[in-house]
């Protein structure tokens, strides 16, 4: 009897840490995506009008993710196989399947490993609403046709979370990754 326990005690091991893995994995894929979309963001940061896709968590390189999400899987000692690292559709986040290097230890199963699986989400914390564009003002025609250099206009409007945050075209002070996006384990009904 004691060798039954022993043995499914081991089995369940092995499902845990192949969960372990799995959480690891998709956590790592969408903190690597959250990284994308913020250094993404700051090359377009004093033009507004591309903010979008950034701020929302749509722009990111999907490969680059999911090879964060293998090293993490192989730090766990799971195995992440082709295809089981996948964006999903309709959120942002992954879906990721981790199989363990080890078999399930149960006799006569040698060749079965544990397989595990979990979803990360990433939600952005922002908004960002363009302010009105004040009304030109009518001036009489200027003699001298040179026109001064516009001094860019401090960027308002981005609120994440609470804060509002105003950008210094000459000084900018900008929100970190985690100020941008929550990243988050999915539950089984998400």
């Amino acid at each position: 009897m004691a060798f039954v326990y022993f043995v499914v005690g081991q089995a369940a091991a092995t499902r845990n840490g192949a969960q372990t893995a799995a959480d690891a994995a998709a956590l790592a894929a969408a903190e690597d995506a959250r990284n994308q979309l913020r250094e993404g963001w700051l090359g377009v940061v004093l033009d507004p009008e591309q903010w979008d896709g950034f701020l929302k968590g749509r722009t990111y390189d999907t490969s680059s993710a999911c090879r964060h999400a293998a090293a993490f899987a192989a730090k766990n000692d799971g195995v992440l196989p082709d295809g089981d690292c996948i964006r999903l559709a309709g959120q942002q986040g992954f879906s990721v399947t981790v199989r363990t290097e080890e078999s399930v230890g149960l006799p006569g199963a040698e060749a079965q490993h544990a397989v595990a699986s979990a979803k990360a989400l990433i939600e952005p914390k922002c908004t960002f609403t363009a302010p009105d564009e004040p009304e030109p003002e009518q001036t009489a025609p200027d003699p001298d046709p040179t026109e001064p250099e516009e001094e860019p206009e401090p960027i308002t409007g981005l609120i994440c979370g609470e804060e509002a945050w105003t950008i210094d075209p000459d000084d900018p002070v900008l929100p970190s990754a985690v100020d941008l996006f929550t990243v988050r384990l999915a539950g089984d009904d998400e």
